[in-house]
């Protein structure tokens, strides 16, 4: 009997441990016991300063590195990438071609039509997108990357110009490629020496720098830069004032003998805070604002007068051209908040600081 009740508390003792949640069957454990599943941390924050600090210091010394190796065969790049009646063809493998991945889009949209072409696809019919026109530009810090292999060979029996960037001038790479863009060598970040850190910094910024000198070789301007760039807040920067503006008959214009009282009701009809004084000739002379006439409220007889009596004579405009972000950088600098559009002193459309608020400007 005595057996058969300890069989039975056994059983209960061990369904009872079987079934609890997890969190009670680690409980269950002495706290005395070691924890091996996973290393404690052993770095305080002030650790992890230092840790960033030592990494970016790394960094940094690899681009003033660089910088002092830059010679002719840079100008050289320059030149060969500019002359391409084709697109630049960027390409590289692993982390640098990531790196490739973003020169080649910096290089599109500062005004040199370039591609990348991953270097594994390149031999299964992506050589295809590689013709006559195009400069080649091939990363690899080794210089040693087989699956570039394709591509220096296509390179070679079409003569499609080829510009290497490599830390290793005498690589298969470096001795294959027309213009060799030799980077010193460098410290990686890493405390291993094994993850790419300094070396793809120091390669993002010589595309960069390649990027920056053909912009500069073609005169790309901020005007040409807003053609690529249409959506989101650069594309909205960019914009004009003629995008944005008001115009035809939402535009709130009187002459100088309207009387005070017409001037508040096309000022109330506009909602634009303002009304534009207009000569016989329609030519813009003065401006009432919303401020003005809170500041004139206070005067005897104010429904009385005329338009012309209170406008500010010499009123802020802006060409239609203009960018939109310098015409809200005005706005801020005299504390207004509209301003009339003009081209030959003919007020063809106001914006007020609302209209750049919808656009994104701001």
């Amino acid at each position: 009997m005595e057996k058969q009740a300890a069989c039975c508390i056994r059983r209960q003792i061990t369904h009872a441990g079987a079934s609890a949640p997890p969190q009670e069957r680690i409980l269950s454990k002495s706290s005395t016991d070691p924890d091996t599943s996973r290393p404690a941390p052993k770095a305080a924050s002030a650790d992890h300063l230092t840790s960033a600090k030592r990494t970016i210091s790394l960094e940094i010394e690899g681009l003033k590195a660089l910088m002092t190796s830059l010679d002719g065969p840079f100008a050289m790049a320059v030149e060969a990438l500019g002359q391409a009646t084709g697109r630049v063809i960027v390409t590289g493998m692993g982390k640098s071609g990531h790196i490739a991945r973003k020169m080649a889009a910096t290089l599109a949209s500062t005004g040199t039509p370039a591609q990348y072409v991953h270097p594994g696809e390149a031999s299964h019919g992506d050589l295809g997108m590689i013709a006559a026109g195009d400069v080649i530009l091939a990363l690899s810090w080794s210089g040693e990357t087989a699956e570039l292999s394709s591509i220096i060979s296509h390179a070679k029996r079409f003569a499609i110009p080829l510009v290497a960037m490599t830390a290793e001038g005498k690589s298969a790479l470096g001795t294959a490629a027309d213009i060799a863009l030799v980077l010193p060598r460098a410290e990686e970040a890493c405390p291993n020496k094994l993850a790419p850190t300094t070396s793809t910094t120091m390669q993002l910024a010589l595309g960069d720098a390649l990027a920056i000198a053909l912009l500069e070789q073609k005169g790309f301007s901020a005007k040409d830069f807003s053609v690529f760039h249409p959506g989101g807040k650069l594309g909205a920067m960019l914009r004009h004032v003629h995008e944005v503006m008001h115009t035809g008959d939402e535009l709130p214009l009187t002459g100088p003998d309207t009387s005070m009282s017409e001037t508040l009701l096309i000022m109330s009809q506009k909602s634009l805070g303002c009304v534009g004084i207009v000569d016989g000739a329609g030519k813009l002379v003065g401006m009432i604002t919303d401020g003005d006439i809170r500041r004139n409220s206070g005067a005897e007889g104010l429904l009385t007068r005329r338009a012309g009596d209170i406008m500010n004579r010499t009123p802020k405009t802006v060409s239609p051209e203009l960018l939109a972000s310098e015409a809200v950088k005005l706005l801020n600098e005299k504390k207004i908040t509209s301003l009339f559009v003009v081209e030959g002193d003919r007020p063809v459309g106001v914006v007020h600081i609302h209209d750049f608020l919808k656009a994104g400007v701001v």
